[in-house]
């Protein structure tokens, strides 16, 4: 059992019309058919969304997007049409909401990979693959990849999974042209933001991102780029052999694996709250993320 531990009702709002409650975000679609997008500040772990929020985070993944969008432009479009917050909606919106194209979305998480880590790892020290894919010898925690691969994974439901599957599932699923794009297109926004975070001083360790086809245009959606969808380390403290340091949810898995909390991720019971201190070191992590990607105070 997973999902949400107190799934929140959608909010009312006059001339929106309120489409899905995902983990993080809130989709509704406008009068004139348009995507409203509405990051909160929802977190989530080990398959649950957690009853306790990290103040600021939709803002700060919200921002971060735009930064990621406008520097990736020349290599793929992306759904945001603009960030007005719709009349009558919360003031709270302002901030983290994206009035975006309503694309055909593709069934595909299109997952990157430069480094070797988390279900990667734990596949390789089987069988030295990853996803299937045939790696080097003599590779540990946090080792740089020969090169970017790339290993889509099916798109799951809140509470599930994401499910890794081959390429060639990919082709059977979105056609082998289509399958080709996707691959093409994520390994060049990878490279273009792992050589962007370098210089800041940041290891893009892997990502994953979401497309769709606004007719037969291939344009990047959702997120992008965020510590909700990447593993970022800081470049000075990175060490393979070990976990790294991590610019994400960490302090958040952590915790909820430890003695302190108590809470059991393998049965059917939902995670506690966060204690306090947990929140405000999730909470600074990403903010440092911000200030070191984009060179701009969060405020």
């Amino acid at each position: 059992m997973s999902g949400f531990v107190e799934k929140p009702e959608p909010l009312q709002v006059p001339g929106l019309v309120h489409l899905h409650t995902g983990k993080v975000r809130d989709l509704y679609q406008n009068e004139a058919g348009d995507l409203v997008m509405v990051a909160s500040d929802r977190t989530s772990a080990y398959d649950w969304v957690l009853p306790t929020e990290i103040p600021g985070k939709g803002r700060i993944l919200t921002q971060m997007s735009l930064w990621w969008f406008d520097r990736l432009a020349d290599l793929v479009p992306n759904h945001v049409i603009g960030t007005e917050v719709p009349e009558g909606a919360p003031a709270d919106w302002q901030g983290r909401t994206l009035v975006c194209k309503s694309l055909r979305m593709l069934p595909v998480e299109c997952v990157v990979r430069g480094y070797l880590t988390g279900s990667g790892l734990a596949e390789y020290r089987e069988s030295r693959t990853v996803c299937g894919l045939a790696l080097p010898e003599g590779l540990t925690d946090g080792s740089e990849l020969p090169g970017p691969i790339f290993t889509p994974a099916a798109k799951a439901a809140v509470g599930d999974h994401d499910e890794n599957v081959s390429y060639e599932e990919v082709a059977r699923q979105v056609g082998a042209d289509t399958a080709a794009r996707l691959r093409q297109t994520t390994l060049a926004v990878y490279g273009r933001a792992r050589d962007i975070a370098r210089d800041r001083g940041i290891i893009l360790a892997d990502t994953k991102f979401e497309f769709g086809f606004d007719g037969d245009t291939l344009v990047i959606a959702d997120e992008v780029l965020t510590p909700d969808s990447s593993r970022f380390w800081p470049a000075d403290q990175w060490q393979p052999g070990r976990a790294q340091v991590s610019y994400d949810k960490q302090f958040v898995r952590d915790w909820l694996v430890s003695a302190e909390c108590g809470w059991d991720r393998h049965s059917e019971q939902p995670p506690p709250p966060l204690p306090q201190h947990i929140v405000d070191a999730t909470r600074a992590k990403y903010i440092e993320a911000y200030e070191r990607l984009t060179g701009t105070s969060w405020s």
